[in-house]
């Protein structure tokens, strides 16, 4: 579980940073995050999944790994809406991870996840971190 938690955290720091960066690297960031999420991270989870053959990528029960992946697709998708085109497995996996009970409320609108953000804050946001 820590192992493919701690695979995560490049890509994961890599789309929540795109929403801030300065217009001029937002180009480059977002080609940068593609290309690693399709190229990188979501070819090694679409493996998990098939080699390990079961709904979760550890064991049989939902773990920490599921649900930080979970997050990395749904903040992709925020990016880049069809970036999962070529991972069928990863579809499914989103598919069946959202419709736990609790994360499916989790995910409706009006919850504690954070929605995008939004335009109007990104300059604020990158003069605190720019």
């Amino acid at each position: 579980i820590d192992m493919y938690v701690e695979g995560m955290f490049d890509l994961n720091e890599l789309l929540m940073t795109y929403g801030f960066q300065p217009a001029e690297k937002r180009e480059q960031h977002f080609s940068n995050t593609v290309d690693k999420a399709t190229n990188r991270y979501f070819p090694v989870f679409e493996k998990v999944l098939k080699d390990h053959g079961k709904d979760f990528l550890v064991g049989n029960q939902l773990s920490r790994a599921d649900v930080q992946l979970l997050e990395i697709i749904l903040m992709a998708e925020e990016i880049k809406p069809d970036i999962l085109a070529k991972f069928p497995l990863l579809q499914s996996f989103k598919a069946r991870i959202s419709n736990i009970p609790t994360i499916k409320k989790f995910l409706q609108p009006g919850s504690q996840r954070k929605p995008p953000i939004r335009e109007e804050e990104v300059p604020k946001v990158i003069k605190i971190f720019y």
